[in-house]
């Protein structure tokens, strides 16, 4: 077995509806650099998909959004979302939009939406699909509490990592398999759960 079919193999036991099931990456600011964790498992994962924004270094939800949205329509069916930092709030607001379905979202290191003065922009109810929302203690972009007050509005499970800062290659992380464990296990529960229409 080569590397890549092992790899592929490995996808498939994590993720039972993979077959049926796209997963998009979606990157935040200044896009996800070679050694951060979304663009490995976009390395391993040959069939993983990454959300290209025109421009990733001027933060505009509409726009960002609004390329989330373009991907989610061509995924062919309804996605299992991977988002990080500014990605997360796009995810978000293009995953609500009315008729749009999705599997399943990974909100991983969100940043304030006060901070862009976004917060009106996103759902205030929780999300119609799975969601799990991974922050940490002593990020930058967002406040342990703030972090908990998003995951608790949007019906997302809630995990905090100690001193983890962006969780981005800066922080130290790789690979981050921890976060590939909450994967699995999202994608876990979005397999057991119907796709809601918006």
């Amino acid at each position: 077995m080569t590397p890549r079919t092992a790899a592929a193999s490995h996808a498939r036991a994590l993720f039972p509806f993979a077959t049926r099931t796209p997963v998009l990456v979606v990157p935040g600011l200044n896009d996800s650099a070679p050694g951060h964790w979304q663009s490995l498992w976009l390395e391993r994962y040959r069939e993983f998909e990454r959300v290209v924004q025109e421009d990733f270094s001027t933060l505009v939800l509409g726009r960002w959004s609004a390329a989330v949205g373009r991907a989610i329509d061509a995924a062919g069916s309804p996605p299992l979302v991977i988002a990080h930092s500014f990605g997360c709030l796009a995810a978000v607001h293009a995953a609500v939009q009315p008729g749009r379905r999705v599997a399943a979202v990974m909100l991983v290191a969100p940043t304030d939406p006060d901070r862009f003065g976004v917060r009106p922009q996103l759902s205030r109810r929780p999300l119609p699909f799975p969601t799990t929302l991974a922050a940490s203690t002593d990020d930058p972009w967002i406040k342990l509490v703030k972090a908990g007050a998003l995951a608790s509005q949007w019906g997302s499970t809630f995990v905090a990592f100690t001193n983890a800062g962006h969780i981005n290659v800066e922080s130290g992380h790789g690979d981050w398999p921890a976060g590939f464990a909450l994967l699995r296990d999202l994608a876990e529960r979005a397999a057991a759960k119907p796709v809601a229409v918006n």
